[in-house]
């Protein structure tokens, strides 16, 4: 792949949006790009996680672990697996595996933080992305907190009622 395509690439991915022209040009040039054959394993579950992958072309499926390997969806281009494994050690979560020829920019953990503490720019500017969508994500937890409380509530009366009909459905509902 070219330096320009894969700068235009990860642009696409919205952690790395942000990373001004020099920095995305040093991202690009320095990150790895790996092919795969269709159904090569490009990485397994509890894995350790050392790099982000970002799908260049073909396509990846993740697989859940275990017997029947449930599908847990399937990325194409432009798509960041693994963006936890660029800020964070951690382990993979699921089987990822090629459908089709597959084409990846793999951006090591080690690569990732060295851009971040030499550009600190785009460390606040990606630590207040990551904030604003954290913020988003608890505002949208604690609506669905409150929807289950009053379903709560409205079962918990529906059960006193039916208890002060006669004790009838009262087995623990």
């Amino acid at each position: 792949m070219s330096l320009a395509r894969d700068m235009d690439l990860l642009r696409q991915v919205p952690l790395l949006s942000e990373f001004p022209d020099e920095q995305m040009r040093l991202l690009a040039f320095s990150a790895e790009n790996v092919s795969y054959r269709d159904g090569e394993v490009l990485f397994i579950a509890g894995e350790r996680a050392d790099a982000g992958l970002v799908i260049a072309s073909g396509s990846v499926a993740l697989e859940g672990d275990g017997e029947e390997r449930a599908d847990l969806g399937t990325y194409g281009p432009g798509s960041l697996i693994g963006e936890t494994a660029l800020l964070v050690e951690t382990r993979r979560p699921a089987r990822a595996v090629a459908v089709g020829p597959t084409e990846v920019i793999r951006i090591r953990r080690a690569l990732f933080k060295r851009m971040l503490q030499e550009f600190p720019d785009i460390a606040r500017r990606l630590f207040e992305a990551r904030a604003a969508h954290f913020r988003a994500t608890a505002g949208a937890l604690a609506r669905v907190g409150t929807v289950l409380e009053q379903i709560e509530r409205e079962h918990q009366a529906f059960r006193e009622d039916r208890r002060r009909a006669g004790g009838i459905g009262d087995e623990g509902n």
